[in-house]
């Protein structure tokens, strides 16, 4: 079920939760950025279009909106954009050339409705002033997170996402022991590339992020988190190139699961 929450004054945040059999469950989430110039990021899964945009107008009305912000292209986070665009067309995406040349690939986006802002670029969104960045761990090579400097907020895309045994509205809520093993398990899986990075450089790009101070952490995959809780998320993420592989199932393995003779 796809439903909204408050997660600051100005920012509501769309989720539905997808169970992973044997694995736990992870968050799918969307944010509503209110405003004199209000933001979506992201647009919801493709299997869930429906519910997200019967929720995305429980916010707001959808006319309304005039950016969406897309993290990246892959089919958990551009469910509703065609939709969307087509709805209003005072909408514009802000991507990558790269995250428009993906799309390209299957729903074109008309250039004239496109921003191209790069990591380490700021522009400003009515009153917000915002700097888009290079999350540490991502697994499509046009991720782009951002830092709102106006409300201290830190969007990190699928980075800091976490398999759990159940997914609140607050990470706060969880033990250490479940945001860690769920963190890393997850960066495991969705980032496997980490284990091949020599360790300083892996070391590096986490430092960049200490610097940042948020008064809120908003990730693709994981309940809403406060600030403080961002050192912690990093330490997660620094134990990643040490942890062990994930192995996926293989044939053998999914002929057990489904009971077919060896």
């Amino acid at each position: 079920m796809t439903r909204a929450y408050q997660a600051a004054p100005d920012v509501d945040v769309i989720t539905t939760t997808a169970e992973i059999a044997g694995f736990g469950s992870i968050a799918i989430n969307a944010f509503v950025l209110h405003g004199a110039q209000p933001v979506l990021v992201d647009t919801g899964a493709v299997r869930d279009r429906e519910e997200f945009m019967t929720t995305l107008r429980s916010v707001i009305d959808p006319a309304d909106l005039r950016y969406i912000w897309l993290s990246h292209t892959d089919f958990d986070h551009i469910g509703c954009l065609s939709q969307l665009l087509a709805e209003n067309r005072h909408l514009r995406v802000i991507t990558t050339f790269l995250g428009v040349g993906i799309l390209s690939l299957a729903s074109p986006l008309p250039m004239e409705r496109v921003l191209f802002v790069n990591p380490g670029q700021t522009i400003t969104i009515g009153e917000r002033a915002v700097t888009a960045i290079k999350p540490p761990v991502f697994d499509n090579p046009c991720t782009t997170g951002f830092y709102d400097s106006s409300s201290g907020t830190l969007f990190s895309s699928d980075c800091f996402g976490a398999l759990l045994p159940s997914v609140p509205d607050d990470a706060s809520e969880l033990t250490c022991d479940e945001l860690r093993q769920g963190q890393v398990f997850w960066a495991t899986i969705d980032s496997p590339w980490v284990h091949d990075v020599k360790e300083g450089v892996f070391a590096a790009s986490l430092d960049r992020w200490r610097s940042i101070e948020p008064r809120l952490v908003l990730s693709g995959h994981l309940p809403a988190a406060p600030g403080h809780m961002l050192a912690r998320m990093l330490g997660s993420l620094a134990a990643v190139p040490t942890a062990e592989r994930f192995v996926p199932p293989d044939q053998a393995l999914l002929d057990e699961m489904l009971g077919r003779p060896a």
